[in-house]
């Protein structure tokens, strides 16, 4: 039986405004204990490039400028049974979502949820419903997402300013 995993706690500020949602680490980040630990996943580059930190500073620096910019990161899956990395190897049947009626209660300043790639929005709404606040879809971060990083780069611009 493939191993169940479970991620990692969120990255929440005081006063965060947004909620970037992934679907669930990749196996490098869960090694790691580290969210977007791939370093050809462009997360840390695109917040970089949006936020004014470097993608290359060590990640507590990388963290406090997110929780400095009211941004906050979870995964939608608290635990689930994979092969690899990818979303499509996740089973189905093992997902079990992370606690969000506690978080949102938790984190009252927040203003939107912006959700890294489809497999994030997909299962967020098939097994948690409707986000209570506005929400948006960019594109994946990762390295399987075959677009240009110019034009994630400004698909994200646009899904965290609104």
């Amino acid at each position: 039986m493939t191993e169940l995993l479970h991620g990692l706690d969120p990255i929440a500020g005081e006063a965060p405004q947004v909620l970037i949602l992934g679907n669930m680490p990749s196996a490098m980040s869960l090694a790691s204990g580290q969210y977007y630990g791939n370093p050809r996943n462009a997360f840390w580059r695109i917040t970089g490039a949006l936020f004014g930190f470097s993608a290359d500073a060590p990640y507590p620096e990388r963290v406090a400028s997110l929780c400095t910019h009211q941004v906050a990161v979870w995964d939608v899956l608290r635990s689930c049974r994979r092969v690899g990395s990818l979303d499509s190897a996740v089973e189905r049947d093992s997902m079990v979502p992370n606690d969000f009626a506690a978080f949102f209660a938790r984190c009252p300043t927040l203003e939107r949820v912006v959700f890294n790639g489809a497999a994030a929005e997909a299962n967020y709404r098939r097994l948690v419903g409707t986000p209570p606040l506005p929400s948006v879809r960019a594109p994946s971060t990762s390295p399987a997402q075959t677009m240009r990083y110019e034009d994630k780069l400004e698909a994200w611009r646009r899904a965290l300013t609104g």
